[in-house]
């Protein structure tokens, strides 16, 4: 049976639930499809931003945000040696929420979820796998593929296909969409810690020096840690024993034996390996890849959650009107683009300059407290450039404000009042 829908979403991540309650406010018949069957995963990107936080409260979601379990990081500090440095401070930057917000991820998306489920055109299928696009004469994707969790095979058309499913989008991939790919230079193993006594409290501290970098955050009663090795060296590196990473982690972050003692086995140190990539065009006709589809994050800064859900609300803000005609063009879908770019091509220069500022010879031995790289003096000696780093860390350039919420038609085709400008 083909199954009908006026715009499908691949992936439940941030960007793809935020997306689909946007769209349905304004009466666009979504579906959302997640592979997984429900939202729990260790190690997914926890934090939420301050102009997230800001959209949730222009969604009337703030209150209940607030009633999550959230610890909150108001500055990211990292040492080099003796030396400490504050890369960014949230405290001074302008707006109600001056920090970063770290809720499990599982538990933010359950409330955009169940926020969505109240509106009468919003969809969610979990455990249903996309595995290829639909396609017309003409070769406009006109919707998915899918297998449900019997193993079913269904067919959903849309007039509109969005990739939200990450860094290895499957929409990405079939729609055949092709991107410039920038060197990252490390891959990452992620680990709990437990907080015992120590001291890094509501910050992201990162530790550089002697071969050996790491970033932890603070989440209450442990600090979730990421530690970096030479990209493709995983293998070798854990030839060398679980003893050896406890040993070095402890030496690294001055945590007890203890505590680096929770970490039993290698199947406790899951292996991140980030990839940066930027499509040079975001869709083709009937289908559109926004969030890590379009445009994968180095994991510094954290910042790929952030623009994953400001891609959604500039969507949601672009497309409303041309889905609730049935027909979405690509200058609709170039438009998108176009806004987004710009935000995206900073962030991930930045990013590109702390690779190589940072983490390459922090890496490869070669980092010297007593001779810092400019930008790291500048931010040493200049404290108002703190603020600078913490706006565009945790706000961003061109925050996207929320569409109006409005209650759908009881006719999902019936005339929608139109959104507000943008603001920005």
């Amino acid at each position: 049976m083909v199954e009908r829908t006026q715009c499908v979403i691949v992936g439940g991540g941030p960007a793809g639930i935020m997306l689909g309650l946007l769209l349905a406010r304004t009466g666009v018949e979504v579906t959302v499809l997640e592979k997984h069957r429900d939202f729990r995963r260790d190690f997914r990107g926890d934090t939420v931003h301050p102009s997230t936080l800001r959209l949730l409260d222009e969604l009337g979601l703030g209150d209940d945000f607030a009633k999550l379990p959230a610890g909150r990081l108001e500055q990211m500090r990292i040492q080099i040696g003796d030396t400490t440095l504050v890369m960014a401070d949230f405290r001074r930057i302008p707006g109600r929420h001056k920090y970063i917000a770290m809720v499990p991820q599982w538990d933010f998306l359950d409330l955009l979820a169940t926020a969505a489920a109240t509106e009468p055109t919003f969809t969610l299928r979990m455990n249903c796998t996309v595995t290829d696009l639909l396609r017309d004469g003409s070769g406009r994707v006109t919707g998915v593929r899918y297998r449900d969790s019997a193993n079913t095979v269904h067919e959903l058309t849309a007039a509109l296909t969005i990739g939200c499913d990450g860094r290895w989008s499957t929409v990405r991939r079939a729609a055949g969409l092709q991107g410039e790919t920038f060197e990252v230079p490390m891959d990452v193993w992620q680990v709990r810690i437990p907080k015992g006594d120590s001291t890094y409290n509501g910050e992201v501290f990162g530790r550089f020096g002697s071969g050996q970098a790491a970033v932890t955050m603070d989440r209450g009663d442990y600090y979730q840690t990421a530690y970096l090795i030479e990209k493709g060296t995983n293998e070798a590196r854990r030839r060398e024993g679980i003893t050896v990473f406890r040993s070095r982690l402890a030496d690294l972050l001055n945590w007890t034996d203890y505590q680096v003692s929770s970490v039993q086995s290698w199947d406790e140190v899951p292996l991140l390996e980030p990839e940066m990539i930027r499509l040079r065009r975001w869709y083709d006709h009937g289908v559109l890849c926004i969030g890590d589809a379009a445009h994968t994050m180095s994991p510094v800064g954290g910042a790929g959650i952030n623009l994953a859900v400001q891609d959604a609300v500039a969507t949601a803000r672009i497309l409303h009107r041309p889905l609730r005609r049935g027909r979405v063009d690509n200058e609709d879908l170039a438009r998108i683009q176009r806004r987004r770019t710009l935000p995206v091509k900073v962030t991930q220069n930045q990013q590109s300059n702390e690779h190589d500022m940072l983490i390459r010879p922090a890496l490869n031995g070669t980092l010297d407290e007593h001779h810092l790289p400019a930008a790291l003096m500048a931010l040493r000696y200049v404290p108002p450039l703190r603020i600078l780093t913490a706006y565009l860390g945790g706000i961003g350039l061109r925050p996207e404000s929320a569409p109006t919420a409005t209650r759908p038609p009881s006719h999902p085709l019936d005339p929608t009042p139109p959104l507000p400008p943008s603001t920005n």
